[in-house]
């Protein structure tokens, strides 16, 4: 599957399969959220777990949509405001909470396509975490070079990848293939960064 397949794969997605690809985002970068909240003495890891959690359930149930605003509106107040720290940590910590939203807002507003701009999103956090820790003071060719070979960039391309196909070939959300998809996604605690949760 070259670039172009994959878009024109990732904007078919929708419905539950939108829906799970969002989550498989926001569960593959969460511990970027909970090693920041961590670090600056928030409280709020377990709780914004919790929230993923409810998130996935989701998937299966049949979620009454006035359940909806509320997650969202706990979502927003478990988001950290990137104006109010001066750790780098922040952004990848708030592009998590924006990947949850959408997950979220899918299931509110289930026309609206969103897997795109959130697999750009998911790609974006990796990229500004190279460019910081490793493209300082690369020329812009040896940056694209560089980017082109990380193994956090490689990753992230097979990750997103085998999600879309292993999507495309599942007719239903089954319970076995949900599990699979979460725990394809949480990569024993390793974000999409290559930073981990110690267990």
């Amino acid at each position: 599957m070259n670039a172009n397949q994959f878009l024109k794969a990732v904007s078919q997605l929708q419905g539950w399969r939108e829906c799970a690809f969002l989550l498989s985002l926001a569960e593959r970068s969460f511990p970027n959220y909970a090693l920041f909240a961590d670090a600056v003495g928030l409280k709020s890891g377990g709780k914004m777990r919790q929230l993923l959690d409810l998130a996935w359930d989701m998937l299966q149930k049949d979620v009454e949509e006035a359940a909806i605003p509320q997650l969202l509106s706990k979502l927003e107040s478990l988001s950290p405001n990137v104006d109010d720290y001066d750790a780098y940590g922040v952004y990848p910590a708030f592009d998590f909470c924006q990947l949850l939203e959408q997950a979220l807002l899918n299931r509110l507003n289930p026309g609206k396509h969103r897997a795109t701009d959130a697999s750009q999103l998911a790609t974006s956090t990796i990229v500004s975490f190279i460019e910081l820790s490793e493209g300082e003071d690369l020329a812009e060719d040896e940056l694209v070079r560089l980017l082109d070979q990380h193994p956090l960039m490689k990753e992230d391309k097979m990750f997103q990848r085998d999600l879309v196909l292993a999507l495309k070939r599942q007719r239903v959300p089954t319970e076995v293939f949900v599990d699979e998809l979460r725990e394809g996604a949480a990569n024993d605690g390793v974000s999409n960064l290559g930073i981990a949760l110690e267990s």
